[in-house]
């Protein structure tokens, strides 16, 4: 019996009778404290019986076991896994104050985190427990504590809208002015959130409107959200006096443009950009016209901003070039570096896409796409959602073309002009990534990897896709050519991700492609193994378990023949052996079928193979025998 998941069981569901039975049949003190100290799941018995409010466990737990009240763990929260959570944090964060004055009274600390810097003090404020932050506070909490991004607790009871707790944060003179490691303020956490009683209490203690590292002030970010009443009011504070003319004019396109693209209140942003062009051309005072010169952009259909106020009220009937608009106005007010811009930008995108306006979808993906790459660090988890999306739209389009057309809607084939220039921006930003790779010390090498990893899955779904186009029998002349070249692209970089996979391994493991797995045909992997192959994939090299992508191609898609006669007839060793010994054979045999039913393996296995395994098996004598070259064949044999 596995006696700690049973403890472990027996504190999360709060079944004391059961905890105790057994704990305490006669154990002695170093496996008490084993069983009480060990994890399950991330977390120990006092951890999760603190998550989940069962005081008498945790009381059992501590004063009968000795339970270590500092000893972490991991718990979940809203579906979110929260690392090297104290059980204190844990009881404050799901509210359960009896749990937090026990642990409190045992001698738990008050400012312990975890493994992001969070106390105790602002889980309780992120979910307004506001009889758990007064406790903390009275017992020693530190206020200005923050985590790891430097969000504050005040930030962040504004930002939930706990106006009790704020009230009682800025009481005690928590600072009202702090800024977070992106620039942020309470202030700006408010404006987003929307909450104008917060808002008013705010600025009663002394909040100015600073800007964040985007440049946001508070006024912005109420405009970006869409809270109306959060500009009005900035607005008008002190007679209008503490926001300048500029502030207030781009703070009204930049509302007006949320009207259109997430309220979709066309009505109501041509009303807004009225009062700002109202302000940009006063009857009595000097003008302040819109900047000039900007370059027109493609994507955005060469649209113009308007500048004539007469030609405002025509924009309501023309919707896509409202939305242009739109567009246009927030990339100039927030800049390309700002995330909204970008995302709506993509968000624009999705909605023509829906559409069936498949060519203005691509044309916005790739301004986004480009303000990305520009902006952004190499791999950025945005960066990597952009090329996924484009992936994914080529799947669905690939896909709708096999069925009969939907409400009379015709999708339009998917070509190598469609896929290429997405290809050569995901294998570029691949080599950021790389060169990202070098730099990274040890500690943080796994996650750029697994960026790195994540990218290198789309390359491998747009070379699936370009895989299909190369059995089209009137595909035009010279896009063979071009296919492989941009694939050789890829290959040539001698990418390994996690676990030393290739690029050949992992097409052969087929997870996270999702060109083929959206098809569902179960031979869409052999035309992209084929086309890996084809431009020079090795498919002899192993990965950290001595894998060959053979291997792989056995214990993830047996039943993908045509995936293993590409790779023998590609040049794979069928008698390759793994770290572990085993042959593609023996993982065939394993899994209840005979590889004669996939390939005749006498068909690919040659006399140097023989006799290498025949060394092997019968453990004769070759080193300083047999040529150097040769030990290698032998090993792996």
């Amino acid at each position: 019996m596995d006696f700690k998941s049973v403890v472990y069981n027996a504190a999360r569901d709060g079944n004391l009778t059961r905890l105790k039975v057994y704990l305490h049949g006669g154990r002695g003190k170093d496996e008490l404290s084993m069983l009480v100290g060990a994890k399950t799941g991330g977390a120990t018995p006092l951890v999760i019986a603190c998550r989940n409010g069962h005081y008498d466990v945790a009381e059992y737990l501590i004063e009968r076991c000795h339970a270590d009240i500092e000893q972490p763990g991991s718990v979940m929260f809203d579906g979110e896994t929260i690392e090297g959570a104290p059980p204190l944090w844990c009881a404050a964060a799901a509210g359960h104050l009896p749990l937090v004055k026990l642990l409190v009274s045992r001698g738990a600390r008050v400012n312990s985190t975890t493994r992001t810097n969070s106390t105790p003090l602002r889980a309780a404020c992120f979910d307004g427990h506001y009889d758990i932050v007064k406790y903390l506070v009275n017992n020693g909490a530190d206020v200005e504590v923050a985590n790891r991004h430097g969000h504050t607790c005040l930030m962040i009871a504004c930002y939930k809208g706990h106006i009790r707790i704020a009230k009682f944060l800025l009481a005690l003179k928590a600072d009202v002015n702090r800024k977070s490691v992106k620039g942020n303020t309470a202030l700006h956490d408010c404006a987003e959130s929307g909450s104008l009683d917060i808002l008013k209490l705010l600025l009663e203690h002394g909040a100015t409107m600073d800007v964040d590292s985007y440049g946001m002030t508070p006024l912005l970010a109420a405009s970006v959200t869409g809270h109306h009443h959060i500009v009005e009011h900035l607005i008008g504070l002190s007679g209008g006096a503490r926001v300048s003319r500029q502030q207030r004019i781009d703070a009204l396109e930049l509302l007006g443009a949320t009207y259109v693209d997430k309220k979709r209140d066309m009505a109501g942003a041509v009303q807004l950009w009225k009062r700002a062009m109202d302000d940009r051309f006063p009857a009595d005072g000097d003008p302040l016209p819109k900047p000039t010169g900007a370059p027109r952009v493609e994507a955005y259909d060469y649209v113009e901003e308007v500048t004539d106020p007469t030609r405002l009220d025509d924009l309501l009937a023309d919707p896509d070039e409202m939305r242009m608009q739109a567009l246009v106005i927030r990339e100039r007010i927030l800049g390309p570096a700002h995330p909204d811009t970008s995302y709506y930008v993509r968000y624009r995108g999705a909605v023509y896409a829906d559409a069936g306006r498949f060519g203005r979808c691509r044309s916005l993906w790739h301004r986004a796409l480009d303000m990305q790459r520009a902006m952004l660090g190499p791999v950025s988890p945005m960066t990597q959602s952009s090329l996924h999306s484009f992936a994914e739209l080529f799947s669905f389009m690939a896909h709708e073309r096999t069925r009969p057309p939907s409400r009379g809607r015709v999708v339009p084939p998917v070509t190598f002009e469609d896929l290429n220039p997405v290809m050569e921006k995901a294998v570029d930003e691949l080599g950021r990534g790389i060169a990202l790779l070098n730099t990274r010390p040890s500690s943080e090498r796994d996650q750029t990897l697994g960026a790195v990893q994540r990218v290198l899955l789309v390359c491998l779904h747009l070379a699936s896709l370009m895989a299909r186009l190369l059995d089209e029998p009137d595909r035009p002349e010279g896009v063979e050519h071009a296919i492989k070249q941009a694939v050789f692209s890829l290959v040539k970089m001698d990418i390994k991700v996690r676990n030393g996979q290739t690029a050949l391994h992992l097409a052969c493991i087929g997870d996270g492609i999702e060109g083929p797995r959206v098809s569902g045909s179960p031979g869409d992997l052999s035309g992209l193994v084929k086309l890996l192959l084809e431009v020079g994939a090795d498919p002899n090299l192993r990965d950290a378990g001595g894998n060959t992508s053979l291997h792989l191609a056995a214990k993830n898609t047996p039943r993908q023949t045509e995936v293993v006669k590409g790779l023998l007839e590609g040049g794979a060793h069928i008698d390759i052996v793994n770290y572990y010994g085993e042959t593609f054979e023996d993982i065939i045999s394993e899994s209840g079928q005979c590889v004669c039913n996939i390939v005749n393996p006498l068909k690919y296995k040659t006399l140097k193979c023989i006799a290498a395994h025949a060394v092997k098996c019968y453990r004769l004598h070759y080193k300083n025998v047999v040529p150097v070259s040769l030990y290698r064949t032998i090993i792996t044999h």
